[in-house]
């Protein structure tokens, strides 16, 4: 019988709460090609703001990183958020006559997200930011390649889903989920295992709770 990844685990230990983001209002609205001009807009607002910390995020992953490979690994991540993503939000932005500063990013499930994440990176360890970074990027991958199979008329939101299925992006989920397996093949201590899981819901109910407040 095969041994349990320490990734498989977290899996299995947070399905319920994966689900429910997988199966989130605002997913299933871009499924069914439904999604309102208001709603995305102002997903974009928010999502860019946490775009912008991501950057942060990670770079506190590149100063606790263990080896050079890693480093290398994460400060290329750091550099693809700041040259592509960013990219893509100010050409929408501008697309779409869009002014962030007139939305409200202070609002408690926006900031709470993005200082959540944060926080995780400045406290934490290394892998700690590696099972936050996973649930996010893991879930993104995973109803991404769903949605991008369906119908998508808006063309940025369009651009945006197949954003989170192209190759470099289903790279970076799964060299999160390998980091993960690959310390857990070392032999972790099982209150280090229990706070990663730990870690991995936490960051998926602040995604949910982030992607609620489009429709607030």
């Amino acid at each position: 019988m095969a041994t349990e990844t320490l990734s498989e685990r977290i899996l299995r230990e947070n399905a319920g709460v994966l689900e429910e983001m997988i199966n989130h209002r605002f997913v299933v609205d871009i499924k069914n090609d439904v999604l309102s001009n208001t709603v995305f807009e102002r997903y974009l607002v928010y999502e860019g703001a946490f775009v912008d910390t991501a950057i942060s995020i990670f770079a506190f992953s590149v100063a606790k990183a263990q080896t050079i490979e890693q480093k290398r690994w994460l400060a290329a991540v750091v550099i693809a958020l700041a040259n592509d993503q960013i990219a893509y939000f100010e050409r929408t932005f501008a697309s779409r006559r869009i002014d962030p500063s007139s939305f409200d990013t202070s609002i408690p499930a926006v900031k709470n997200f993005c200082s959540g994440m944060l926080a995780i990176a400045k406290d934490g360890e290394f892998l700690d930011i590696i099972a936050a970074m996973f649930a996010a990027e893991w879930m993104y991958w995973t109803w991404s390649k769903e949605a991008s199979a369906g119908n998508i008329s808006d063309p940025l939101l369009k651009e945006w889903v197949a954003m989170h299925v192209d190759q470099a992006f289903a790279d970076q989920a799964t060299w999160l989920k390998d980091q993960l397996d690959m310390a857990g093949q070392q032999g972790l201590p099982e209150g280090l295992c229990v706070r990663l899981s730990s870690i991995f819901g936490y960051a998926m109910q602040l995604e949910i709770d982030f992607h609620d407040a489009p429709y607030l």
